[in-house]
């Protein structure tokens, strides 16, 4: 697997980072792709379930349709890659054994097949998708720290139109879009970051 450069420390990522609108014409190299995707991919999930799925944009035109399903933001025609994030819990349901680890032993890797197995069909669709977002957006979150470890910037997005976007990147129909991910090259530094104080979010107990 291709190895990503000497990176900053997680914390550094964090505190560096910033949403980024407007990036430059170089190209994301295939490998600097590949390692942050498996990088994100080592996001933990409850049950090791994974439920993530990501579509890798990168032709023109595909980009200017997304941009028009995107309420016209501009850095998702202007960005060199955007990343479709999406949850597919029925995938996840399906093929219960390739997230069920390996090393356990054999009744014990039944007995938990057999749990989840009820717990999930105990679940709508809707039910299922709403609880595997949640684990897909941990997954957002290392996406967005190693893209900034990597050097890349980036810029998660709401503000579309769901259905266009699973018919424009052949997403099965019953999948979540949690946010499209515009990823390059910055070419601004982005606004100086604006958060609550600890004091207004924390407790101490």
């Amino acid at each position: 697997m291709p190895q990503p450069p000497v990176s900053p420390s997680a914390l550094d990522a964090a505190l560096r980072r910033r949403s980024i609108r407007r990036y430059t014409s170089a190209p994301v190299p295939d490998d600097t792709l590949t390692a942050l995707l498996a990088a994100m991919a080592r996001a933990p999930s409850a049950s090791n379930t994974q439920p993530w799925r990501v579509v890798v944009v990168r032709d023109p035109a595909r980009k200017q349709a997304l941009q028009e399903a995107a309420d016209n933001q501009p850095q998702v025609g202007g960005a060199p890659v955007v990343l479709a994030l999406y949850t597919d819990m029925e995938d996840v349901v399906a093929h219960l054994d390739e997230v069920v680890h390996p090393d356990l032993a054999p009744e014990r890797r039944a007995a938990t097949m057999a749990s989840l197995t009820r717990t999930f069909g105990a679940m709508t669709v809707a039910e299922r998708a709403a609880w595997g977002q949640a684990q897909t957006g941990i997954a957002l979150g290392y996406l967005l720290l190693c893209a900034e470890a990597l050097g890349l910037g980036t810029s998660p997005m709401l503000g579309f139109d769901a259905a266009r976007v699973r018919a424009l990147l052949e997403i099965p129909a019953h999948a979540s879009v949690n946010a499209l991910v515009a990823l390059g090259v910055p070419a601004e530094p982005g606004f100086r970051p604006h958060r609550h104080p600890l004091n207004r979010i924390v407790s101490w107990r």
